[in-house]
């Protein structure tokens, strides 16, 4: 897939990043299997962010440098463009604690900061952000107003999208992209380099979207004119229905059950999947459209037909948002038939947008 990618895009967001350290030889390969000249930019860990707010008396100084040294063939290569500091929601205006977290950022690597709570908004603010050369995260959302401050000398966009439920299950339509515009041009007159990425990532709409604001910049390449054109056919015969991925318009192939569970388990809770104990596990309804079981303390319930997954563990209610799988839900995947394994998790992927992961509360409806 990145092969893919980087043959349209020439600049790319890691999110993963976010949720959990990346290997050393993760980074090597996004260094190596990208061409001279991509760029990319990663989420801090919210470890440091979520968990323990930037707060130096929690040791976050050293969280950093163990990332900045896995991100090193990335900095090294001249490959890392800026990482993304993404605060929590409601961590509100705090400048102290923020500026002594500034003094402890490593120089040979640019910032941005995504403020999420209203308070941040004022002028003492794009100051401090000024003082420590940390970019302003310039926002769509519902959160924040979309307002333009230029902090350094580069400029750093994100479209969340409009959602309801889920703010990133959206697609912009041109009118609302439109206005942004004469807002990234404002930007690349104050910055050197203007970064953009799509975070509404449900069912291609990124890709659609971020194809649409080039063209309206007039900065679409003929490779990328022709990508445009497939998406445009992919949504008008397809819908948005079904779950499209970079892949269903680069190089379309059916996903094998190992491919499947590694897209949906991250590695170490399917590692940990692995060694659970066969007898753990009771299944108590198994047929084409539902299965229900229990693991340990633990209710798992997968609806085929109703496009539901109801489950009731800790890790579980941390993930869920993010539609990906526990260690639980994987060991009962391993441990059912390989084609019908198979079956469900396809059919969750095609159409991801529209399943349900919620949290088991009683007896499942």
């Amino acid at each position: 897939m990145l092969r893919a990618y980087t043959k349209v895009f020439k600049t790319v967001e890691i999110d993963s990043t976010f949720y959990r350290y990346p290997t050393k030889g993760m980074a090597m390969g996004w260094a190596k299997y990208s061409p001279e000249g991509f760029i990319y930019t990663a989420k801090l860990p919210k470890v440091i962010t979520h968990e323990k707010k930037l707060k130096l008396s929690q040791n976050v100084e050293e969280d950093l440098s163990r990332f900045i040294e896995l991100m090193e063939p990335l900095i090294l290569g001249g490959k890392l463009g800026c990482i993304l500091i993404q605060l929590p929601p409601k961590l509100d205006y705090r400048p102290k604690e923020m500026e002594d977290f500034f003094k402890i950022l490593p120089t040979q690597v640019r910032f941005a900061i995504e403020f999420r709570h209203l308070s941040w908004m004022r002028p003492e603010t794009w100051a401090l952000l000024e003082k420590y050369k940390v970019a302003y995260t310039i926002v769509d959302e519902p959160l924040l107003p979309p307002e333009v401050h230029v902090t350094t000398d580069i400029a750093y966009f994100r479209w969340h999208g409009r959602g309801t439920r889920l703010w990133y299950d959206y697609q912009y339509s041109d009118e609302e992209l439109e206005p942004w515009i004469p807002k990234m041009k404002q930007a690349s007159e104050k910055a050197e380099k203007v970064f953009g990425y799509f975070n509404n990532h449900y069912r291609g709409n990124a890709v659609k979207n971020c194809f649409q604001v080039l063209k309206m910049l007039n900065a679409q390449t003929s490779q990328q004119k022709t990508a445009h054109e497939k998406i445009n056919d992919f949504f008008k015969n397809q819908g948005r229905t079904t779950e499209s991925k970079l892949e269903a318009f680069a190089e379309p192939k059916e996903m094998s059950l190992n491919e499947l569970l590694r897209f949906f388990v991250a590695v170490g809770r399917l590692e940990r999947a692995q060694r659970i104990a066969d007898e753990e596990l009771s299944i108590i309804n198994q047929t084409d459209e539902r299965i229900e079981a229990t693991l340990k303390e633990y209710h798992i319930a997968i609806d085929v037909e109703g496009k539901k997954i109801l489950h009731d563990c800790a890790d579980w209610d941390k993930i869920l948002s993010t539609k990906k799988l526990c260690k639980h839900i994987g060991k009962l995947l391993l441990s059912m038939n390989r084609e019908q394994a198979t079956a469900i998790l396809s059919k969750m992927y095609a159409e991801l947008g529209s399943w349900q992961f919620e949290h088991y509360t009683s007896e499942p409806t």
